[in-house]
């Protein structure tokens, strides 16, 4: 039998090395212990590793819908509010136009009546969320509606030419106390509503586009997220509140022809809160099929957490005993090292 000796450098190396290796499997330990996974996957699952990348990708997806699904969710929940402000405006109108279609009502608070519905359904058109228009179509970096009542309006501008046009004077002009119930709704049927259901709508009032948002809100199931500024219930509040506001504000206007803008006016203000109406049921249904998409990938996400969790989970109760075994192995070896670099010749000759 033979007999070698060992140095106490020898001894102090080997501590070292084993320190380092109990340092890193602590890091793996520890990282183990908080995510309840494996801290290597390849290395714990080898040729399955493929298996749990492809969950990993599907589940980001998914999870990435659910975000887009609560900005959709979001966005709907604004236009819902601002389409009932909307129908609020067009109600409001609909009232003052049936007084001042009886009669009972002055021109001035008549005028005033059509400018605050100008003015209210300006501001719920032009309401944004996140930065982007809601009503503007697919141009949400634009707002939609101009304002009529604003200087230089172009609207206004149309408005005033095409009577102008029709009659050869201005509705200011002493001459306009001779435009009759006739002419009046004539006028209204060739000419002003051309400038809200033809060309004249996106020329002077509207920067918004007919193409809606169409959102993906399931892995296979696309839908439209937007109401446009287009729409016809818009369309027709414009143009009853911009006739009134308008035609009221003259002092030499015939009464006739202001009863026959009054009587036209509260017919498209009625149409506007039925058209605004279906604007909101459609809104509600494509907030129930948001709804829905979301709770169906959530449930798909949920699985796909288990899969990935049977794959790459562990026991926390052997994790935790693992990452305590170490860190008291450390200890120790922390100690005997201090007691062998004690160690020297001169200590023991002594």
């Amino acid at each position: 039998m033979k007999a070698s000796g060992v140095s106490s450098a020898a001894i102090s190396s080997a501590m070292r090395y084993s320190q380092t290796r109990m340092q890193v499997d602590l890091v793996k330990a520890q990282k183990e212990m908080d995510t309840g996974r494996v801290a290597d996957t390849g290395l714990a699952l080898g040729t399955r590793t493929a298996q749990s990348v492809t969950f990993a990708r599907d589940l980001d997806r998914l999870n990435g819908i659910v975000d887009s699904n609560a900005l959709v969710a979001s966005r709907l929940s604004s236009t819902q509010d601002a389409l009932g402000q909307l129908t609020d405006v067009a109600q409001a109108l609909l009232g003052a136009m049936a007084t001042a279609s009886s009669g009972d009502m002055t021109d001035a608070v008549a005028h005033d009546s059509g400018n605050a519905a100008l003015q209210s359904m300006t501001a719920i058109l032009n309401t944004s969320v996140n930065g982007e228009y809601l009503f503007a179509g697919t141009n949400t970096d634009v707002k939609p509606i101009d304002d009529f009542t604003a200087a230089g309006s172009p609207a206004k501008a149309a408005l005033d030419a095409a009577f102008f046009a029709r009659f050869g004077f201005t509705q200011d002009d002493p001459a306009a106390a001779s435009v009759t119930t006739a002419q009046m709704d004539d006028f209204i049927t060739n000419d002003v509503m051309p400038q809200f259901f033809g060309t004249g709508w996106q020329t002077n009032w509207s920067s918004a586009t007919d193409e809606q948002i169409v959102s993906r809100i399931a892995l296979n199931e696309k839908t439209e997220t937007s109401i446009s500024a287009n729409n016809d219930g818009v369309k027709k509040l414009a143009m009853a509140a911009a006739m009134v506001s308008d035609f009221f504000s003259s002092s030499t206007l015939s009464a006739e022809a202001k009863k026959t803008v009054a009587s036209r006016a509260l017919s498209l203000a009625g149409e506007a809160v039925s058209d605004l109406g279906q604007s909101q049921s459609q809104a509600g249904i494509i907030q129930k099929r948001v709804s829905d998409a979301t709770d169906r990938i959530k449930t798909q996400a949920d699985l796909f957490e288990k899969h990935i969790l049977d794959l790459e989970g562990v026991d926390p109760y052997e994790a935790a005993n693992r990452v305590n075994d170490l860190m008291s192995h450390i200890q120790t070896s922390f100690a005997l090292t201090a007691r062998i670099q004690q160690l020297s010749l001169l200590n023991f000759l002594t």
